[in-house]
C-alpha cells in the first residue's frame, strides 16, 4: 500500500486564483494605487476631449456593468453623459 498525501485547497485570494472580473473589482477597491490613479487621470483627460453626450463602444468598468445587467450583445448600448 502507498500513502497519498491529502491536498487541502487553501482559500486565500491571490491574483493567480482570481478571475478577470474579480481582479478588476479588487483594483477599483484600492483607488490610491498607481495603476488606478494613472488610469483615472488619463480617462479624465480623454473624457474632456469628447462631446457632452457620447456613445461608448464598451463600458469603462465591465465588472460593474455586468453586475448591473449589461451583456456584450446586440441591443445593449452605452452612452456617456458629462454632468
Amino acid at each position: 500500500r502507498t500513502r497519498r498525501a491529502l491536498r487541502v485547497p487553501t482559500r486565500s485570494v491571490s491574483a493567480a486564483a482570481m478571475g478577470a472580473y474579480k481582479y478588476l473589482q479588487e483594483l477599483w477597491r484600492k483607488k490610491q494605487t498607481d495603476t488606478i490613479r494613472f488610469l483615472l487621470r488619463v480617462r479624465c483627460w480623454e473624457y474632456r476631449q469628447l462631446p457632452v453626450i457620447h456613445r461608448a463602444s464598451k463600458p469603462s468598468r465591465p465588472d460593474k456593468a455586468r453586475n448591473l445587467g449589461y451583456k456584450a450583445k446586440q441591443g445593449y448600448v452605452i452612452y456617456r453623459v458629462r454632468v
